[in-house]
């Protein structure tokens, strides 16, 4: 038997937090649902969190989210008597007055005081969930509400006196294996707490850092990309190369990047497809979209696909990045992996907003021949002629001329 939960909930416990990035989330996972279906609450109040989403469980487990299993398993968990699961379903609010007649405790602060012993004793996991208890005010249910009703001065004096609780035990989860307890450490030192708590920004720095050494794959990115931000992007190259093989996987665009423009390391386009496609799997990666679609597209040391290219940019597209509407507007124009439509090809190609010759000498033919538009060969000629050292925009002016009275008409 483990030394606070069964050997089942301690193992699974260290594949998900203390060692996240083992890569046996999964496993974890299994073990937590034979403990639950042979009884252990503890394992189900686990087992709730994993369907929970990434903002309560790692998104590199790859777990699927599912609200409605999530809040079954918080109310089995709860009536198999876990001190662990009642507090997380009043953390999620999913500890009903119904809910609370199935608790095999007299009150709240019998299954707090169950938690708080093991967190004393230095489980990390029940650390992480005593600090929220004051980070989230829950102690204001558990300890009974308003204890000074009439006295501001007081009242103000417990609320400052028991959320500034959170600091410490967030700050031994922290360093002891739960990730998630650096998060709320840092928004308690950014944000500080309504009007009892100010904010201690000082006391944040260093956090991301914190996290990146203890071997957090989500701080190595987070500390990655502030180096990058401040310009020393070989450094954070390295930390975004640890985040992306601990199981991160937005970092695989940067360390796709990196081998793609040859920074920092060697360039290697087809190691760079690799990084991209591991982005696109792990997180669906904007990025990933767009730079996998644009080496597909040019054909650099990658065979040139323009099959694969469109729906890779497209997904980017849609996805709200308008990095790729050059390439999407060129294909839609020439028929390059997806049917001729100057209809979409304008779309794409209005929303370039650089300075490109080939943008202009293919939204001046559109207008020029009224392809997909009324016809405007006013409008098309101006756009040609900024691209007029382009050979086909040249052979494209050469169709109009200017009349007596200065209107372009066809030649």
């Amino acid at each position: 038997m483990g030394n606070y939960f069964s050997d089942a909930v301690e193992l699974s416990l260290r594949y998900l937090f203390y060692e996240m990035s083992s890569g046996r989330g999964q496993e974890a996972f299994q073990l937590l649902e034979q403990a639950s279906n042979a009884g252990d609450g503890d394992a189900t109040a686990l087992l709730a969190r994993c369907f929970c989403g990434y903002q309560y469980m790692w998104r590199g487990h790859g777990f699927p989210e599912d609200d409605r299993q999530a809040t079954h398993l918080m109310h089995k968990a709860v009536e198999q008597g876990s001190a662990l699961g009642v507090l997380l379903a009043l953390r999620s609010g999913e500890l009903s007055s119904s809910m609370r007649a199935k608790m095999p405790f007299t009150n709240l602060k019998e299954a707090f005081d169950i938690v708080l012993k093991k967190a004393e004793q230095g489980e990390p996991f029940c650390q992480y969930t005593v600090g929220n208890v004051y980070f989230w005010w829950d102690f204001l249910e558990i300890f009974g509400r308003d204890p000074f009703p009439g006295d501001r001065a007081a009242s103000d004096a417990y609320m400052r006196e028991n959320i500034a609780k959170c600091e410490g035990w967030f700050l031994k989860s922290f360093q002891n294996g739960v990730y998630y307890a650096g998060n709320n450490l840092n928004r308690y030192y950014t944000q500080g707490d309504d009007r009892f708590i100010a904010p201690q920004p000082q006391k944040a720095e260093g956090i991301w850092r914190m996290g990146a050494e203890h071997g957090y794959p989500v701080h190595q990115y987070i500390y990655a990309k502030e180096l990058h931000g401040a310009g020393q992007k070989e450094e954070a190259f390295q930390w975004f190369r640890q985040a992306a093989e601990g199981g991160e996987a937005d970092a695989w665009f940067y360390v796709g990047l990196a081998y793609e423009e040859g920074k920092f390391v060697p360039k290697d386009f087809r190691y760079a497809v690799e990084c991209y496609e591991k982005g696109i799997e792990g997180a669906q990666n904007t990025g990933c979209f767009n730079r996998l679609g644009a080496l597909y597209y040019k054909g650099e040391e990658v065979e040139q696909d323009y099959e694969k290219a469109f729906p890779l940019l497209l997904r980017a597209y849609q996805d709200g990045s308008t990095w790729g509407v050059f390439y999407l507007g060129k294909c839609c124009f020439y028929g390059l992996g997806t049917p001729r439509d100057f209809v979409k090809a304008r779309e794409f190609l209005e929303q370039v907003n650089w300075n490109n010759l080939e943008t202009q000498y293919m939204l001046g033919t559109i207008y020029c021949q009224g392809l997909g538009v009324p016809e405007d060969i006013k409008r098309g000629v101006e756009l040609l002629k900024k691209a007029e050292s382009r050979q086909e925009a040249r052979d494209e002016l050469a169709k109009y001329k200017r009349t007596l009275f200065g209107k372009w008409i066809r030649r």
